[in-house]
């Protein structure tokens, strides 16, 4: 029968360090608020041009939902992401939450 190969001395550590999150540091939105100083046009492209995968149709009716309602979430996901595109939008003109 085979011996066991000895275990080796072990007299250094590794230590890893673990960062925990919740489910709000992860997930974030925008929010556009109705400004009334860009029109549809504008909106839509800047929605199409920032948001991911954003088509002209959806973006259409997040304008319409803004325009109407007051506000809309325009996008809701990875929290950097999220105030990525709320940084661009902002610089856009529009007015921006990021929650």
């Amino acid at each position: 029968m085979l011996a066991a190969p000895p275990i080796p001395d072990v007299t250094e550590y590794t230590s890893e360090e673990i960062e925990v999150r919740t489910k709000n540091d992860l997930e974030g939105e925008v929010i556009v608020h109705n400004c009334d100083c860009h029109t549809y046009e504008q909106v839509i492209e800047l929605f199409c041009n920032v948001i991911p995968r954003m088509s002209s149709p959806k973006a259409f009716e997040l304008a319409w939902k803004i325009d109407h309602e007051g506000s809309a979430c325009v996008f809701s996901g990875e929290r950097n992401l999220a105030d990525q595109i709320g940084t661009q939008l902002a610089e856009g003109g529009l007015k921006v939450e990021v929650r």
